[in-house]
Order: C-alpha cells, then sequence, then structure tokens
C-alpha cells in the first residue's frame, strides 16, 4: 500500500525521530487522501502523525535486531548522502 516508506528497523545508525515522523506522516497521507491539511483537517492529521510515530517508536525499539541492513535508505538519508 504505501511503496514510499521505507523499512526503519535494521538502520545504522539507529533511525531518528525525523525519519520515524516522516515515515508516519507519509502513512497517514497515504490512508486519510490528506496531501495538504487545511483548518478543517489539520488537528485530526497531525494527532494521527504523532499516534503513529509512536507506535512505530515502541515498535522499533521492541523487535530483535535485523540480520540484514534494509534494502533501501531513507529518503533523509539518501539526500544527505547526495548533498555531501
Amino acid at each position: 500500500m504505501c511503496r514510499n516508506i521505507t523499512t526503519l528497523r535494521g538502520l545504522e545508525p539507529r533511525a531518528t525521530a525525523d525519519e520515524i515522523e516522516a515515515a508516519a506522516r507519509q502513512y497517514v497521507r497515504k490512508v486519510s487522501g490528506v496531501q495538504a491539511t487545511s483548518p478543517s483537517t489539520e488537528d485530526a492529521f497531525e494527532r494521527a502523525v504523532r499516534k503513529v510515530a509512536g507506535a512505530t517508536t515502541e515498535l522499533l525499539a521492541q523487535l530483535p535486531p535485523r540480520r540484514q541492513p534494509p534494502p533501501t535508505l531513507p529518503p533523509m538519508r539518501r539526500k544527505a548522502l547526495s548533498a555531501t
């Protein structure tokens, strides 16, 4: 469903709060169909992003380490590499 969300488990160094929030934001955009918030959608949208990010943080902390790194880097890391 969300092909643009990359795997965060197994990254070295670990996924940052910003990377987790970006993945949560992409997920909420996809399932809600809201690409740009309006005054009538902003509160619900941002609350959902916080909840999904919190659940993702908790999940990543509880899962065992991966045996292999994820196949792709999150977009924020790709941008940082291309800027150097």
